[in-house]
């Protein structure tokens, strides 16, 4: 049976999420690291028969503090929500993060927003969790009121892999390095941007290979490079094919650009919304001296896609 999520995007919850267990971060990528913790919570839902939350922000605090920081997420707020539905989780909370929210203070924070509106039974946070004006807040501080505002602190102990802890910060690494098959691994699936095809200069339609252009926002930029990926179209079906994602530099490129050649299709894609995900990285991107040379480099390219 699917379990029927409920969005909520302020603190105002219905009283049949009153008394749940509630997970509180940004749950970014919602990768291995993360799906330990809601498997641990679906344990306490079964033995406590309460239901499960979760509160998450957005735009990210630190986007919304580094306004400098563009490309910096694994996964944009529509994925991230779908991903949160798989795990069974009753309710999301979606908080708008402005400069209002931002100057609660911690204490605030815990007594007025846990204690008096969301009430959670159990908190299930990260061990370095910050909260509150300034990031003041921290898990001790969480710890120090369970008792007057009736909840308890969980703190599972993060996932590791060869001593690694798998986050958020260790899988953009991953993605800015290249290294998209071990990314994959530890997000449990496909790393994937989900953008609208937009139209270009059709530099690759006039060189034989057309490209779907796609802007990718605010997603990280993983490698520049050459990546084997699989397209999925809005009416689900799937194509394998080829991206280069990066600056362009043999047309002098300036702005970061999706662009995907699909194998075996042909149709408009114009104002379509894709889903690219990533197989394989096959090259980093590089300024071939003339048009000729970049020809014979994605003739070679897509014999390595094809694979």
């Amino acid at each position: 049976m699917v379990t029927k999520t409920k969005l909520y995007n302020s603190f105002k919850i219905e009283n049949q999420h009153i008394n749940s267990i509630i997970l509180v971060g940004n749950f970014d990528g919602v990768h291995r690291g993360h799906q330990k913790l809601f498997l641990l919570a679906k344990n306490y839902k079964k033995k406590y028969s309460i239901k499960v939350g979760v509160l998450t922000f957005e735009p990210m605090p630190k986007m919304y503090f580094n306004k400098d920081l563009k490309n910096f997420r694994i996964s944009k707020l529509n994925q991230k929500i779908e991903f949160l539905k798989k795990f069974g989780v009753n309710f999301i909370i979606v908080k708008k993060f402005d400069k209002k929210f931002s100057k609660t203070k911690s204490k605030s924070f815990i007594k007025n927003i846990l204690g008096k509106k969301l009430k959670p039974k159990f908190i299930f946070v990260s061990n370095n969790f910050k909260f509150g004006n300034k990031r003041e807040g921290n898990v001790k501080q969480l710890i120090k009121y369970q008792k007057i505002c009736n909840y308890t602190v969980v703190k599972p102990k993060p996932l590791l892999k060869n001593k690694k802890i798998i986050s958020s910060t260790y899988i953009r690494k991953l993605l800015e390095k290249g290294n998209i098959k071990k990314a994959n691994q530890f997000l449990d699936r496909k790393w994937s941007i989900v953008g609208k095809v937009q139209r270009g200069r059709q530099l690759g339609k006039k060189i034989g290979f057309p490209t779907a252009n796609i802007d990718i926002k605010d997603y990280i930029l993983a490698c520049p490079g050459v990546y084997s990926v699989k397209v999925k179209l809005p009416n689900k079906k799937n194509f394998n094919g080829i991206a280069n994602l990066g600056y362009r530099p043999t047309f002098n490129g300036k702005k970061i650009l999706l662009e995907v050649h699909l194998f075996n299709f042909s149709g408009n894609l114009y104002n379509k919304v894709l889903t690219v995900s990533f197989l394989s990285f096959i090259r980093k991107e590089k300024k071939f001296k003339n048009v000729d040379l970049l020809k014979k480099q994605i003739k070679a390219d897509l014999i390595k896609a094809r694979k």
